[in-house]
Order: C-alpha cells, then sequence, then structure tokens
C-alpha cells in the first residue's frame, strides 16, 4: 500500500511541477555540455506555447532522489557515461514512476549510452520512433520527423525511445545536435531557421511531456 501511495504522489506531483533538470552523471563525459540551451528552450516553449516553466533549470544527478521533482531530465555530452547500479535503479523507477528522459547525443555520446540504457532497460530494446508519433505532430509539425541540426558524417537524424505500457518514457535523439541548435545564437552561428527548427523540436517534446 505504501508503494502505491508513493507512486500516486509522484505521479501528482509531475502533474503540478513546472521545473525541469539537466542531468550530472559521471564517467567523464561532458554533461555541462550546450550550458545555454536549456535556458533558450525554456525562454521558447514559454513565450510560444504558453508553458510556465521555471526560467533557470535544476541540476540533478542520477542517483538522487530529488529526480522524482522533475517530469522532464536532459542529458547530452560527447564522451563517456557510466550508471552505478544504484542509478541503474533509481533511473529506471523514475521513468516507469512518470518521469520522461531526453538524451541527446552530442556527437561522441553514442557508444557509451546505448550501453547504459539497456542496462536499464535489460528487457526492452531501443525503438526508431516514426515520423507519425505525437511527438513530431504538435504543435509544431515536422512530416519528416526528427530535423537534421548540425551535419558531422553524413548520417540522417534518428530519434530512438523505449516504451513501457505504450508510453514513451525514453527518448533518444542521435545525429542531430538537437541541443545545439538550441544555443545561444553566437556559439555556432547557426541560421535562424535553423535555431527555430531545433527550438521548435524541442518545444515538441516538452508539450509530448507536459501533455501525456
Amino acid at each position: 500500500m505504501k508503494k502505491v501511495f508513493l507512486i500516486l504522489v509522484l505521479i501528482s506531483s509531475f502533474s503540478y511541477s513546472q521545473e525541469i533538470a539537466l542531468m550530472k552523471y559521471n564517467g567523464g563525459g561532458d554533461w555541462y555540455a550546450n550550458p545555454t540551451s536549456l535556458p533558450n528552450l525554456i525562454k521558447f516553449t514559454n513565450q510560444n506555447i504558453n508553458t510556465k516553466i521555471k526560467t533557470k533549470p535544476a541540476t540533478v544527478e542520477p542517483g538522487s532522489p530529488d529526480l522524482f521533482s522533475y517530469p522532464f531530465v536532459h542529458m547530452t555530452g560527447h564522451g563517456n557515461v557510466v550508471f552505478n547500479d544504484a542509478e541503474l535503479l533509481n533511473l529506471r523507477n523514475y521513468m516507469l514512476s512518470g518521469g520522461f528522459l531526453h538524451i541527446d547525443d552530442n556527437f561522441g555520446m553514442d557508444e557509451f549510452i546505448r550501453k547504459e540504457i539497456k542496462k536499464i532497460f535489460p528487457n526492452n530494446n531501443l525503438i526508431e520512433i516514426p515520423a507519425n508519433h505525437a511527438i513530431f505532430q504538435g504543435p509544431f509539425v515536422f512530416s519528416g520527423g526528427l530535423p537534421k541540426i548540425h551535419e558531422h558524417d553524413g548520417k540522417r537524424p534518428q530519434a530512438f525511445g523505449i516504451f513501457e505500457n505504450n508510453r514513451l518514457v525514453l527518448l533518444y535523439t542521435f545525429e542531430c545536435d538537437l541541443g545545439d541548435g538550441w544555443e545561444d545564437a553566437d556559439v555556432h552561428n547557426d541560421p535562424k531557421e535553423v535555431r527555430e527548427k531545433a527550438l521548435k523540436m524541442g518545444a515538441n517534446i516538452l508539450n509530448y511531456i507536459f501533455s501525456n
């Protein structure tokens, strides 16, 4: 009974929380990459899709009980990622209790993060999310699925997900550099239309979280 009550309380807190977080992980990867990306995404969504997210994102570690305070946690970087057993369990419980993890490969994380995702969900495979999924349909339409923001090696951008009971609980964006497109304009000197495309896709992700 206590366990059921705890889960209900967590789900209730997700319904009312308007704060999102950046994950600080171990392993040596630069979890702190793209420092202006989340603040810019928050500003964009608050102005364009009527969210009321706190302007400064929190920072949370994967093993912290504070993880459950945030309906959306963003993770990025270029290098190694390592979760210990307690962190793996905490992350799994977080997502199964209503939380959502977005992992954005900033080019170089892929070989490491896929192994860690498999440890979190050993019985689930990453599934490519089709372009007709709700996350690409509104409030901004991306008829071709995940947009390409930065080019590295000619591969197409892909969005992968982990689903539990038909609910998307983990989104992994690959060969896209979505977070780079959220950064201040002078960081990568991206054209305005490229930054807007990235921010609109980010807004779709947050809209999906707050409306499901």
